[in-house]
């Protein structure tokens, strides 16, 4: 018993020893900081680790071209919401699909005419909620605008200028819309339009990181150049790859629609 007190006597020592090498080995809480970081000063410990994850990246990054960048959006939430900014970069992929679906059909469909905008004197608006569209026969669609009979020719005009290679023939207040033959030269003209619906939404998708990138500088008083760096590439590479997705879309469509 008494050879097993004198063995436990340097324990309290040894465990304040250990402690105080434990606590060397912290982070120290930047000069300026009037909480100590143990404390939970939240500012201090996002910099602190937006700093580190910087200096990975460059120390990964050299003698390579790109270092990816995968910031904890919980990080920044006071900065910027990346989750949102990812929504809207999603949205604008998701309408891409969506006009795709629609309008670029090698066979046109009655629901290919129903989202074409017609400028009328009252606004933009729908060609189905102007006229109600169906199919009379495999080879001719009917617009019948007695509702609306002065967007008549405003409606003849929008489906003219569709890009989907379609004549329509006005007869007073019904439009008709005869379905063209499946040729190589309509394939190609909807594989064009396939091309321009995805440059548009590109240039959605551009206008979704440049508000992103202003909103992140208008931090800059606020936290270090480093994060404000480390967001901006977040943010580009977001759209980089949400671009490459819709490339994807472009070349898996354009093949489709050639045959």
């Amino acid at each position: 018993m008494a050879l097993a007190l004198r063995c436990l006597r340097p324990l309290p020592a040894l465990l304040l020893r250990s402690s105080f090498a434990m606590a060397r080995g912290l982070p120290r809480a930047p000069g300026a900081c009037p909480a100590p970081l143990l404390e939970g000063c939240r500012q201090c410990v996002q910099q602190m680790l937006l700093s580190r994850q910087l200096a990975t990246k460059k120390a990964k990054g050299k003698g390579q071209s790109q270092a990816k960048v995968n910031i904890s959006a919980a990080l920044v939430e006071d900065i910027i919401n990346l989750e949102e900014t990812n929504e809207d970069m999603q949205a604008v992929i998701e309408a891409l699909k969506e006009d795709f679906s629609r309008n670029l059909s090698v066979r046109t469909s009655p629901g290919a005419l129903d989202h074409i905008t017609v400028m009328t004197k009252d606004g933009k608006f729908p060609l189905n909620q102007l006229g109600q569209i169906s199919q009379k026969s495999p080879q001719l669609m009917i617009v019948n605008m007695t509702s609306f009979p002065e967007s008549t020719a405003a409606a003849a005009k929008a489906i003219r200028e569709s890009g989907m290679n379609l004549n329509p023939e006005v007869d007073g207040t019904v439009i008709r819309v005869p379905v063209p033959k499946v040729t190589r030269e309509h394939r190609e003209s909807l594989a064009k339009l396939a091309k321009q619906f995805t440059n548009k939404s590109k240039e959605a998708l551009r206008k979704v990181r440049s508000k992103s990138i202003t909103q992140v500088k208008k931090s800059k008083n606020k936290v270090s150049e480093d994060t404000i760096w480390l967001l901006e590439k977040q943010i580009q590479q977001m759209a980089d790859e949400a671009a490459t997705e819709m490339d994807k879309l472009l070349a898996a469509k354009t093949k489709e629609l050639l045959g």
